[in-house]
């Protein structure tokens, strides 16, 4: 039980990458609240953690909004006691187009939910882990943000913009024994091939994609929680401003 007594949250855990963290997190011990926007998928990985034997609590929430995140961390502080890790996952994207072609309402979410939550969570999170010594940050930040390709431009800068913020958290939080570090990961098995590239899904279309990353395919759930496990972990007790590319070799 590699996270035995530690209360993590997740955000965005109602699918995807969150979705993986939060149960592998659970499966190692931890209490996990499982944080997302879809009160629905936020209730059901919960639940479907609890009848495996874990400990989970759903909390809806938007992690761009200050009172939100403030509940946020409450609600771990209130239901568990104390808080240990947060990962922030939950992300969103333009589709992919011309830089021009995004409107400026579109701009301001993606960097309000890409970037902001690293601002929010550490304005409530922080002071509780400079209380009980120490703590724990993971972001889910991407490949786009060190590789970045065309029809992308305002995401793939908002994803820099979380990993350059979260090594300067790291740099100014290590005499506190507060660990930042970042996962980079590769487009998943989710069906966003037309969304980040612009492209039907189809066979031919993932062919080409794939021919970009070394070991040939996709990145999985599975692949990202494992990564977010070590980096919680007390293994990775002297790692921080760390980047891992959970990419197959993208980045390479």
């Amino acid at each position: 039980m590699r996270l035995k007594n530690r209360v993590a949250i997740v955000t965005g855990a109602g699918s995807g990458f969150g979705e993986a963290i939060a149960r592998r997190y659970a499966d190692e011990g931890a209490q996990v609240v499982v944080n997302d926007i879809a009160g629905d998928a936020a209730e059901r990985v919960a639940k479907e953690i609890g009848a495996k034997g874990g400990s989970a609590a759903a909390h809806v929430g938007d992690v761009s909004r200050d009172a939100q995140v403030a509940g946020l961390v409450k609600s771990a502080l209130d239901r568990f006691g104390r808080l240990d890790i947060v990962v922030n996952n939950a992300g969103t994207t333009h589709r992919n187009r011309p830089m021009l072609e995004v409107g400026e309402e579109e701009f301001d979410r993606i960097y309000a939910v890409n970037v902001k939550p690293l601002f929010l969570t550490a304005k409530h999170a922080v002071p509780h882990f400079r209380k009980q010594g120490g703590g724990c940050f993971v972001t889910i930040a991407s490949t786009a943000g060190v590789r970045p390709r065309p029809g992308l431009t305002w995401y793939n800068g908002s994803k820099g913009a979380a990993i350059v913020t979260s090594r300067s958290m790291a740099a100014e939080l290590g005499p506190d024994g507060i660990r930042v570090n970042v996962i980079n990961p590769v487009i998943g098995e989710t069906g966003l091939l037309e969304m980040f590239m612009g492209m039907p899904d189809t066979p031919e279309n993932r062919r080409k994609f794939l021919a970009g990353i070394p070991m040939g395919r996709f990145s999985k759930p599975l692949d990202v929680a494992n990564a977010a496990l070590f980096l919680a972990s007390d293994e990775a007790a002297f790692i921080t401003g760390a980047c891992v590319e959970v990419d197959g070799g993208r980045c390479v």
